[in-house]
């Protein structure tokens, strides 16, 4: 299976459990790699036969600015079933990183592998 692969969107959003992460937007890392054929993007050269990760971006973007999720994992399952949304995607693996939610450490985060049913 092909993979695209957007790495490193950094989005800031409410995350967390604590009172000051329910209250400031924090940064997160995500990372995603979508898995789907492209073979006949690669033959045809048009868009139309791959996925428009530009709108997955915004699509995304605008869904995690305005989330308050309490867990990583709940911020994953939902940008899994976003990519999902997509029917080309047949799988998709999810990263997020929270870079602050640790001392000591450069980030914490979860990462899930999500697939049509």
């Amino acid at each position: 299976m092909d993979r695209i692969l957007i790495k490193d969107l950094l989005i800031r959003c409410i995350i967390g459990i604590n009172p000051e992460e329910r209250r400031d937007k924090q940064d997160v890392l995500i990372n995603l790699a979508l898995s789907l054929d492209l073979r006949a993007a690669g033959q045809s050269d048009a868009i139309g036969d791959t996925v428009d990760y530009s709108e997955m971006k915004k699509r995304i973007i605008s869904e995690v600015e305005n989330s308050q999720f309490l867990l990583a994992e709940a911020l994953a399952q939902r940008i899994a079933d976003i990519c999902l949304q997509v029917p080309a995607v047949q799988q998709v693996q999810v990263t997020v990183e929270k870079p602050t939610a640790l001392r000591f450490a450069r980030s914490v985060g979860v990462e899930i592998t999500r697939g049509r049913e």
